[in-house]
């Protein structure tokens, strides 16, 4: 792959007007705004990231959590321009290259908008709502490969319809994005028929010729024979977006278990000092001493911060070491699995604690089974609804869906997909009160 070639201000829908564009520096910018000022990005704001939504102690959601990646990947970017340009490849400078920067911070704010409530348990949800719930019955009316889709349903993949489907309404081509932004946030370039056990997959069947348009213009690898399910390599920038995401849920999901007392200040100090040397935590700890940190809080922060800054040093030294592999489609892994082993085996005993410790906490298995619950039920009752549109209480249901989804469409498919969309794009709050309302728990009058 060629970088003068995979960094592409093209905008999906309107290429037919890609010769009119003159100021090329500020298509990536205005890929960004256009994001910050959505509707889908705003709604982040009250979906859990993994702790409950903050009470009196404020932890991360996806909104705060997608605005610290953006940050994080905007420096991964511009660390890496500047010195592929200085180091190797001098003739990308004064080129869009420069500005992947904001490419990957951009693609960092949309990597989560596809996720619908209730964190990974939402997820769950949708998934086995068709494999394990009522929604088993549906696999003989549907094709295979929208089967697949929907039973694989994945984040990422809704992240890709959410910017490029043409919901009703709305223009050709979604959010009307820029082909290299887009590209940069497909972690699982492939179709759901190739998701194996892990369940992850880029794009779903009605988005697959968009992201082939794409991927084809900007000359990525395909992977797969013209017999066989669509599979591509990444888009270089997906690997800073990735690194951004791995840097940051990581170290801040240590910061917020200890404001909540899931973890000792002497727990999330080992955990955030054994990323250095020696005589490097000497002088992280001599730097709180001197500044008069004496707020544990505080503390927690500057050595998180430190973790952060060495972390995506150690990225972007990786990207430069393998660009040539990852140029070829060859590179495996991630970039946090080629950092320097000290790096590495502090950044898998944070792993190693979260799981034990974080992601079966107390806090986070309530909202874990209370949104599970609460996202089956609704796939359950909106998908009776479509299956039968003539009854009274279906017609209810129906009449609360935003008209922008096409829950009335005469094929199943669609509105099935409708459904989906539908829950996918509710906040935890909203999904809460649906269902409340639905189950007649709540009345707007009492």
């Amino acid at each position: 792959m060629e970088w003068t070639q995979l960094i592409s201000n093209k905008r999906l829908g309107q290429e037919h007007r890609h010769i009119e564009r003159h100021d090329d520096r500020t298509e990536f910018k205005r890929d960004y705004d256009r994001l910050i000022f959505s509707a889908p990005f705003r709604r982040l704001q009250n979906k859990t990231q993994v702790f409950p939504l903050p009470g009196s102690v404020f932890v991360h959601n996806r909104l705060t959590h997608s605005l610290e990646v953006a940050c994080v990947g905007m420096s991964l970017g511009n660390d890496i321009s500047q010195r592929i340009i200085s180091e190797k490849r001098p003739e990308l400078g004064g080129t869009m290259f420069e500005q992947i920067g904001q490419i990957v911070s951009t693609a960092c704010l949309a990597h989560d908008m596809g996720n619908p409530p209730f964190g990974h348990s939402g997820e769950k949800a949708i998934q086995t709502f068709f494999t394990e719930g009522p929604g088993k019955a549906l696999k003989s009316s549907v094709s295979p490969a929208f089967w697949d889709d929907i039973t694989h349903f994945e984040g990422n993949a809704n992240a890709f319809r959410l910017l490029t489907h043409q919901f009703k309404g709305r223009r050709i081509g979604g959010f009307v994005m820029t082909y290299s932004t887009l590209a940069s946030i497909v972690k699982y370039p492939y179709a759901s028929s190739c998701s194996g056990p892990k369940k992850k997959f880029g794009f779903f069947q009605t988005e697959q010729p968009y992201y082939q348009r794409i991927a084809d213009e900007m000359g990525i690898i395909c992977k797969s024979q013209p017999d066989e399910p669509l599979r591509y390599a990444r888009h270089p920038l997906v690997y800073l977006v990735e690194a951004a995401d791995d840097i940051c849920y990581e170290i801040m999901d240590l910061e917020d278990a200890h404001k909540l007392k899931i973890l000792s200040f002497e727990e999330a100090q080992q955990l955030l000092l054994g990323f250095f040397e020696d005589a490097v935590r000497q002088k992280i700890l001599k730097r709180i001493q001197d500044e008069g940190l004496d707020d544990p809080n505080e503390q927690i922060v500057y050595m998180r911060a430190c973790v952060i800054g060495a972390l995506e040093h150690e990225c972007v030294n990786a990207f430069i070491a393998h660009e040539e592999e990852i140029l070829n489609g060859t590179f495996k892994g991630s970039l946090i699995d080629h950092i320097n082993p000290l790096a590495y085996n502090a950044y898998r005993r944070c792993a190693k604690l979260s799981v034990e410790r974080i992601y079966r906490s107390r806090p986070v298995l309530d909202v874990e089974l209370s949104g599970y619950r609460i996202m089956a039920t609704l796939m359950e009752q909106m998908t009776e609804a479509v299956m039968h549109p003539e009854r009274y209480y279906s017609q209810q249901l129906i009449d609360r869906v935003s008209t922008q989804y096409d829950i009335r469409a005469d094929n199943l498919e669609t509105r099935i997909m409708a459904v989906i969309d539908y829950i996918a794009g509710m906040t935890d709050v909203y999904a809460l009160d649906v269902y409340q309302k639905i189950n007649g728990i709540s009345l707007p009058i009492v």
